[in-house]
């Protein structure tokens, strides 16, 4: 299942890189439609209007399928804070923000920004997150897995807890979608980052809306490629914004949406509940070489405890370092042969399990 042939025909050969948790590979089609782009630009026969704006809204489309959203209801920008930005400048005063105390900043630091309006953020401890959740919390902000350590978190129970309390949920997805089969129902927004598992350029983001907290935000970005009419809205008053939630969009990085329609478009075509069996097998398969335990919700993201400092670009393979762990990352081009040499490099420096 894991070296599956068709994975392989869309990537160029690599070995070694288990590092998407901090950047993905482009695919061939995204790189060479990226290319053509560039050509086109430098030659002076591009047109950005007819050949590369639409390709945002290709790609809105896309996403909105994959994490079952109503595409009308979906922004676009160039980052999570970009897009995070917009839910937390919507909280009315004296909302409050719960998030785990390991939240990544760009899903943190816009709610902080908000002290002044009276946003109060309390953190704790991610095992503690459900239990915290009660009628004086405005809104959950989580990722649905953690940059840090890979944990994926249990969406379900925060949705059955938040239902009964009232608590709006926004998540991250940017350590998720791509790899992780995620559902928009019972959720109030998704933000995501599109360089990672997306596979995508950097300057790409997205933002699925419930109706509800739709309505609360406010287009602050608004311009010409958010009007109802595009063509017509590049002069002069009056405001004439998209009925859809195009009317949130800054507008956009055209070159980064030319690749970041072809790597969703690669991914539709695979498939999320198969790349995400192809991505937990190797991570498992991983764990059970280096004798860890497997966690009861299998992430894509190894976490490790290391026995001694290592140096992580001296390693025949890409990996990276998060809060003084060795973070390891399997995505679709990854296989076997990548798993069995980063466990046989690293089993000999890593903490047996507590």
């Amino acid at each position: 299942m894991t070296n599956e042939p068709s994975f392989s025909i869309y990537f160029e050969d690599q070995h070694g890189f288990l590092d998407t948790a901090s950047i993905g590979l482009l695919p061939k089609t995204a790189a060479n439609s990226l290319h053509e782009a560039v050509d086109h630009w430098a030659c002076g026969t591009a047109r950005w209007f007819d050949d590369w704006l639409g390709l945002t809204d290709s790609a809105r489309d896309l996403f909105a399928k994959m994490v079952h959203a109503d595409a009308h209801l979906v922004a676009t920008g160039p980052s999570t804070s970009v897009m995070v930005a917009l839910i937390a400048d919507a909280l009315p005063p004296g909302s409050r923000v719960l998030t785990p105390a390991i939240e990544f900043t760009s899903n943190l630091f816009p709610y902080l920004v908000q002290a002044e309006r009276g946003i109060e953020v309390i953190s704790v401890d991610e095992n503690q997150l459900i239990e915290a959740i009660d009628s004086s919390i405005s809104l959950v902000a989580v990722s649905a897995v953690q940059s840090a350590n890979g944990h994926v978190t249990d969406l379900d129970a925060i949705k059955a807890r938040a239902s009964v309390t009232g608590t709006m949920i926004a998540v991250d997805a940017t350590q998720a979608a791509g790899w992780l089969p995620l559902d928009m129902n019972g959720l109030d927004a998704i933000v995501c980052s599109g360089y990672k598992w997306l596979l995508s350029p950097r300057g790409t983001a997205y933002l699925a809306l419930s109706e509800r907290l739709s309505a609360m935000i406010r287009p602050l970005y608004a311009n010409w490629y958010g009007g109802e009419v595009i063509a017509d809205s590049f002069y002069g008053a009056p405001l004439r914004l998209s009925t859809s939630n195009r009317r949130l969009d800054p507008s956009p990085a055209w070159l980064s949406w030319v690749g970041a329609a072809q790597s969703l478009k690669l991914l539709d075509q695979i498939g999320i509940e198969a790349i995400y069996r192809h991505d937990v097998a190797l991570a498992t398969h991983f764990l059970t070489l280096i004798d860890q335990p497997v966690p009861s919700r299998p992430s894509a993201i190894v976490s490790l405890e290391l026995s001694k400092p290592i140096d992580p670009t001296a390693l025949p393979f890409v990996v990276s370092v998060r809060g003084g762990r060795l973070r390891v990352s399997f995505h679709l081009y990854n296989t076997m042969d990548d798993v069995e040499l980063a466990a046989k490099e690293l089993k000999e420096i890593i903490l047996p399990p507590n």
